[in-house]
């Protein structure tokens, strides 16, 4: 007797027959159900390591490597963008000896993982506030930028000094200077000029916003870009946010109805 062999992990959970899992008949095939756009908040490395008896430091550094673990499940699931809040215009507040960390993170990241990125064919783009960065935090960004950007597989999108107030300022300020300059009317100003006025212009929205540590809200993270994003909320620490978490979250995305404030054919009728 042969048997469908899925072509991901997520296919596998799809077809298996206990309750828990997506039945067949709510899907034809795995890769319909598959979020182009997965947006993470990534919640809860210093409770991780309180947890745990360890230095928050200790919980940042997992949390890094468990970005690369991530990346990995989801280019293999066929996620074609990963958007990743690394760092928010909020977390300034933060100890200093904690931020300073924060800052070489995406430094150490980077310098360690990128030849593997490069060979996964995965594409880093970043974005954010990046004048208030350290001048290695930039170099770094700049360079996996530079060296990932002819690659065709997953974007790896990195928020660092990321707000969604902020971003949307911007944009409102730059929108308004063309409207000074006779640039733009303001009759002609819609969602999509908004839109490409924003950070994210080049991406699509998040189909998925993903959350861990078991907090519910956004904190301040593509506050235009989520309005009809599906959202997940798991209790897991990110650094303990493993495989089957994500494919938890691609399940439940597979389950769900997306309207865009429309009905579906069921309710139609």
């Amino acid at each position: 007797m042969s048997w469908y062999k899925p072509k991901n992990m997520l296919g596998h959970l799809l077809n298996r027959s206990d309750s828990t899992k997506v039945s067949k008949d709510k899907r034809s095939d795995a890769s319909e159900v598959i979020p182009h756009h997965v947006a993470i908040i990534m919640d809860g490395n210093g409770r991780w390591a309180k947890d745990k008896g360890f230095p928050r430091f200790k919980g940042h550094q997992e949390g890094m490597d468990n970005v690369k673990r991530i990346v990995k499940v989801a280019n293999r699931e066929g996620v074609k963008v990963l958007t990743i809040y690394a760092f928010s215009t909020e977390n300034w507040k933060r100890p200093k000896a904690e931020v300073d960390f924060l800052m070489k993170l995406p430094t150490q990241f980077l310098n360690h993982y990128l030849p593997e990125l490069i060979e996964e064919n995965v594409k880093v783009t970043m974005i954010g506030f990046f004048d208030q960065l350290p001048t290695h935090t930039r170099k770094s960004m700049d360079e996996a930028v530079e060296r990932t950007k002819s690659n065709t597989g997953l974007i790896l999108n990195i928020a660092l000094n990321y707000g969604g107030r902020f971003e949307i300022t911007e944009a409102v300020k730059q929108i308004a200077e063309e409207v000074q300059n006779g640039k733009l009317s303001v009759a002609s100003i819609t969602e999509d000029v908004i839109t490409e006025h924003l950070y994210t212009k080049a991406l699509p929205d998040p189909d998925l916003l993903i959350r861990t540590s078991g907090e519910v809200r956004l904190s301040n993270f593509l506050l235009w870009q989520l309005a009809y994003s599906e959202f997940w909320f798991s209790p897991v620490h990110w650094p303990a946010f493993d495989e089957e978490e994500f494919l938890k979250a691609l399940g439940a995305y597979s389950q769900r109805k997306r309207r865009f404030g429309g009905l579906n054919e069921k309710e139609e009728d």
